[in-house]
C-alpha cells in the first residue's frame, strides 16, 4: 500500500521549506534509512531520512520549489501501483488550500485564568520530528529547569515512532518550565517546555497548556473571519476575467490576486492547471516582457536604442530570508557605533612566512586575527557579553563565528573555546567548517553560540568597511586588505605594509572607551605575533 510523504517540518520554527536537492529518482528502489532529499529550512539544509522502503512513485515538491509543512512531498509504494486516486486528492486539495488556510478559525479559549505571554518568553510544544509522528517521548533531559540555554544547545533526545533524535533549542534564555517529563508521552504540539528570562512566573502560561490569552484568540479569530469574508468577495468579484479577445481566462482566486499586486495581466500568462487554468506557480514563474519600438523613420533623434527589458524575478530562499530577518533585527533594534585602527602587518607577515615554512602547517591572515581576538577578549570581557532586557550575559567562554561568502548569502561558522586553540588549531577548524558551509553540509549547532564575529573583506581588495552586529553578540570585527603604502617609522618615510579593522559595537553593552581599549589590545597582539605563541 503506497505511503504518503509530506514536508516534514525540521524545526519548530519551520513553517516551510524548500527541496534543495533529490538525492532519488522516481522509480528507485527505497530502503529504510535511506536519504530521501536535502531540505532547506529557516534554519539549514538538512538531510531528510525515509522511514518506509519500497519504490519512489512520485515527487509532488520539485528541485527549487518552496513549499508549506504538510503538503505532499512524496509517494513510496510498491512498483507499479496505481496512486492516481490519490494524487487526484492532493491536487483537489491543492485547488482549495489558500481558501482553507484562510478559513482556519483559531479556538476561543473562556478559560479565566489566561494571561498573554510575557515578551521575551518563548514556549516550546512537543515537534514533529518526522512525518509520521503524532507524539513523542522524553527520553532524556539535557537541560533542566534553571539552566541557561543558550541557542544551538540540545534541550533533550526526544523517541519519536521511527527513532530517538536530539531537539535542538533556536532560543536562548533560561530553562522556566519542563511540561513532558523523562519516560513520560505527549502530543505533537502539547506544550514541552518555556525558556524565557530567569525569574519570570509562567504558571499561568502553563495552567493553560501553552497556549496564549483568550483576548488575543479571539482577535485572531475575528482577523481569520474578516479575511474568510474579503476572499469570498474577491472570488466572487473576479470570476470572468476575460482575455483580449472577450474569451474567459480560467484562475485561481490566488492566482488572480497575486497577478493583481504584481501588475501582470492574467492574458500574457500561459497556465499550467488543468484545462489551462492559471495556478499560483504560473503567476509566481511569469516573467513580463517589454518591448521597445524603434522610432519612427523621420525622427530628428536617431540615437535612441532599441532592445529588449528584462528582468527575473528568483525566489528568495530559506537563508536569505533568515539572513535578512536576523540583520534587519540587529540593524533597527541595537544601537551601534563603529571605531577604526590600523595595524602595522610587518611582523605578522614575517611570522606567518616562517610558520608556513613548517611542513604540513598553514595559517592565514585571518587565523591570526581571529587568534588575536580571542586573546583581546579575555583581557577585555565587557566586550565578550549579550544584551537582554533584563539582563547582561557575561560568557565566560569565547566562542568566535567567522563570516564565510557562500552562494545564496553570508553563513557564520563557530570556532568554539577559540582562546585555547592554537593558530594552527584556528586555521585547521575555520578551513573545516567554510568548506561544510559552502557545501551545504555545516550543522546548525556549528553556527550557533558565537559570542563575537570577525568579518573578513582583505582578500577582494577591500581596505575598509563596517559590518552589522551579529546578535547575540555585542560586538563584529571588520577586516579589510593589506596594502602595501609609504608609512613614517622612525621619523622615515618607509614602504610599510598595513590593514585596516573596524569595530562595531553595541552601544548597550559596549562603550566607546570600552572599544577603544579592546581595538589597542587587539592591535598589540597583530603587530606582535609572537605573543599569541606564547
Amino acid at each position: 500500500m503506497a505511503t504518503i510523504i509530506n514536508m516534514p517540518r525540521l524545526s519548530d520554527t519551520m513553517e516551510e521549506g524548500v527541496v534543495a536537492k533529490w538525492l532519488k529518482n522516481v522509480g528507485d528502489k527505497i530502503e529504510e534509512g535511506d536519504i530521501l532529499a536535502e531540505i532547506e529550512t529557516d534554519k539549514a539544509t538538512m538531510e531528510f531520512e525515509s522511514f518506509h522502503e519500497g519504490t519512489l512513485l512520485h515527487i509532488g515538491i520539485q528541485e527549487g520549489e518552496t513549499s508549506p509543512v504538510d503538503v505532499l512531498l512524496a509517494i513510496i509504494g510498491e512498483e507499479g501501483e496505481d496512486i492516481s486516486t490519490i494524487l487526484n486528492s492532493s491536487a483537489a486539495s491543492e485547488k482549495t488550500e489558500t481558501i482553507k488556510e484562510e478559513e482556519k478559525e483559531v479556538e476561543v479559549t473562556t478559560t479565566a485564568n489566561a494571561v498573554a505571554i510575557p515578551e521575551g518568553v518563548q514556549v516550546i510544544m512537543m515537534p514533529r520530528l518526522s512525518d509520521t509522528m503524532t507524539d513523542g517521548t522524553v527520553a532524556t533531559w539535557l537541560k533542566k529547569v534553571g539552566d541557561k540555554v543558550e541557542e544551538g544547545d540540545m534541550l533533550a533526545e526526544i523517541e519519536t515512532d521511527k527513532a530517538t533524535m536530539e531537539f535542538e533549542c533556536f532560543y536562548e534564555g533560561t530553562l522556566l518550565h519542563i511540561g513532558v517529563q523523562e519516560g513520560e508521552t505527549a502530543p505533537v504540539d502539547s506544550l514541552l517546555t518555556i525558556i524565557g528570562p530567569a525569574g519570570t512566573d509562567v504558571s499561568a502560561i502553563v495552567a493553560n497548556g501553552g497556549s496564549a490569552s483568550s483576548a488575543e484568540k479571539e482577535t485572531t479569530s475575528i482577523k481569520k473571519e474578516e479575511e474568510k469574508e474579503e476572499k469570498a468577495v474577491e472570488t466572487k468579484t473576479t470570476t470572468n476575467s476575460t482575455n483580449t479577445s472577450g474569451g474567459r481566462i480560467f484562475a485561481s482566486p490566488l492566482a488572480k490576486k497575486i497577478a493583481s499586486d504584481k501588475g501582470f495581466n492574467l492574458a500574457d500568462i500561459k497556465g499550467s492547471g488543468e484545462n489551462g487554468r492559471i495556478i499560483k506557480k504560473d503567476v509566481e514563474n511569469f516573467t513580463p516582457i517589454v518591448k521597445i519600438e524603434a522610432s519612427a523613420p523621420n525622427a530628428t533623434n536617431n540615437n535612441i536604442a532599441v532592445g529588449i527589458e528584462n528582468s527575473e524575478e528568483v525566489k528568495n530562499s530559506q537563508m536569505r530570508k533568515a539572513i535578512a530577518k536576523s540583520l534587519g533585527n540587529s540593524k533597527f533594534t541595537s544601537p551601534d557605533f563603529s571605531l577604526n585602527i590600523e595595524v602595522d602587518m610587518d611582523n605578522a607577515m614575517t611570522s606567518r612566512k616562517t610558520i608556513n615554512a613548517i611542513p604540513d602547517v598553514k595559517v592565514s591572515f585571518n587565523d591570526m586575527v581571529v587568534k588575536a581576538c580571542a586573546m583581546a577578549l579575555k583581557k577585555h570581557p565587557q566586550v565578550n557579553t549579550s544584551w537582554t532586557d533584563t539582563n547582561t550575559i557575561y560568557h565566560s567562554h569565547i566562542h568566535v563565528g567567522v563570516a564565510v561568502a557562500v552562494d545564496d548569502g553570508l553563513l557564520v561558522p563557530v570556532i568554539k573555546h577559540t582562546d585555547q586553540l592554537s593558530l594552527t588549531q584556528i586555521g585547521a577548524g575555520v578551513r573545516d567548517l567554510a568548506g561544510k558551509a559552502r557545501n551545504k553540509k555545516i550543522a546548525p549547532a556549528e553556527m550557533q553560540g558565537s559570542t563575537f564575529t570577525v568579518s573578513n573583506l582583505g582578500m577582494f581588495g577591500i581596505e575598509n568597511f563596517t559590518s552589522i552586529i551579529n546578535q547575540p553578540n555585542s560586538a563584529i570585527l571588520s577586516v579589510g586588505a593589506i596594502v602595501e603604502k609609504p608609512v613614517v617609522k622612525n621619523g622615515q618615510i618607509v614602504v610599510g605594509n598595513t590593514m585596516k579593522l573596524t569595530l562595531t559595537c553595541d552601544h548597550r553593552t559596549v562603550d566607546g572607551a570600552v572599544g577603544a581599549q579592546f581595538l589597542q589590545t587587539l592591535k598589540t597582539f597583530i603587530e606582535n605575533p609572537v605573543t599569541m605563541l606564547a
